[in-house]
């Protein structure tokens, strides 16, 4: 994990009801608790991971904002997946026209894949997360084109 994914998840945490939550990741590993002083981090030799508080202080200090039109967006929180399974095809892909109904991709919730779907007919002009990304209420996981 990068450090600005390190940052994003513990900011995602922050705003979520969840207490503590521990995720592995091969041989790096995150846990995070509310109410405890800190966050521990843990993986292996060759990574270098800061402590959250030197993550904050090395990072550029405002992260530019983007203008998304139309978006499809996240209807729960949980963990984004573009494809049904490890290693097939992503549901859809950047240009890929997409019909109201049709399957965009999936997010874990609670151990449950829900399958997310197009609210009307549009065209990916861009996916804006990576594969296994956590997502919160409402955000954006397409920019689309109405078609």
């Amino acid at each position: 994990m990068t450090n600005r994914e390190i940052k994003d998840l513990m900011r995602f945490f922050d705003g979520s009801d969840i207490s503590k939550v521990k995720i592995k990741n091969g041989e790096f590993s995150i846990e995070l608790q509310k109410g405890f002083e800190g966050a521990t981090v843990v993986a292996a030799a060759p990574v270098a991971v800061a402590s959250p508080v030197a993550i904050a202080e090395t990072e550029a200090p405002a992260v530019e904002t983007k203008e998304i039109g139309d978006s499809i967006k996240s209807p729960m929180v949980g963990t984004f997946y573009s494809s049904p399974a490890p290693g097939a095809d992503s549901f859809v892909k950047v240009g890929t026209v997409v019909k109201k109904g049709q399957t965009v991709g999936i997010i874990e919730a609670m151990k449950i894949m829900n399958e997310i779907e197009a609210e009307f007919d549009c065209r990916i002009i861009e996916v804006l997360l990576e594969d296994g990304q956590p997502v919160e209420f409402d955000m954006p996981l397409f920019a689309v084109e109405k078609v």
